[in-house]
């Protein structure tokens, strides 16, 4: 793999090719796949990580809505939860064979072994990790999250964290999802993308 370098004028080194393109061509037919809990950014982050890198965006839960012509809500409701992760498997099996773009995935998805395999083989996992009061902020603002219809949110975030952050900790990148611009959480996965992608150098 060669190393490209960034220049002041944000080109490279090999033919000049710029680090956005050097990365999507180093993806070939592989997806970026965004994980992490409820909450940590994955589809706000995605969707401009997207637009960087000039791929189609796409989020599970809405292409699992859109499959069951139902909400991720009503699924759960009427199916219970085996049902809709049954259901999350064979969508993200699906989309993973679209690739390159970016994939946000829903906050369970990682935890199917089959959905690890399946990503492992045709894309490049990126783990939002976000701490707790930073989540809990975010999704006070949505009352659609199924999960947290209850009368302890705070203590089901908190297990639920704890049971998914091991299984998270096993993507191929980490990046920090805090309150800063959602940009400069885009500029760290890029940093990150190169450097795996493309060679220690590549970012420099």
């Amino acid at each position: 793999m060669k190393h490209i370098r960034e220049h002041s004028n944000g080109a490279h080194d090999e033919l000049n090719v710029p680090l956005e393109k050097a990365v999507v061509e180093a993806l070939g037919n592989k997806t970026i796949v965004l994980v992490g809990i409820m909450g940590c950014g994955k589809s706000t982050v995605g969707r401009r990580l997207a637009q960087r890198l000039d791929l189609n965006f796409l989020d599970a839960d809405t292409e699992i809505e859109r499959a069951a012509n139902m909400t991720v809500s009503e699924i759960f409701a009427e199916h219970g939860e085996p049902y809709f992760r049954s259901g999350e498997e064979r969508v993200i099996a699906r989309l993973l064979q679209e690739g390159p773009q970016v994939l946000a995935t829903g906050g369970g998805a990682v935890m199917s072994e089959a959905t690890r395999k399946e990503i492992a083989e045709n894309g490049i996992s990126i783990w939002l990790k976000a701490e707790f009061n930073t989540v809990m902020a975010r999704v006070r603002r949505r009352s659609t999250r199924p999960l947290l219809q209850n009368p302890d949110p705070e203590g089901t975030m908190r297990a639920l964290m704890e049971k998914r952050h091991p299984v998270y900790a096993l993507a191929e990148l980490t990046v920090l999802s805090r309150e800063v611009p959602h940009e400069a959480v885009v500029d760290e996965i890029m940093e990150a993308l190169s450097q795996h992608l493309l060679g220690a150098d590549a970012a420099r």
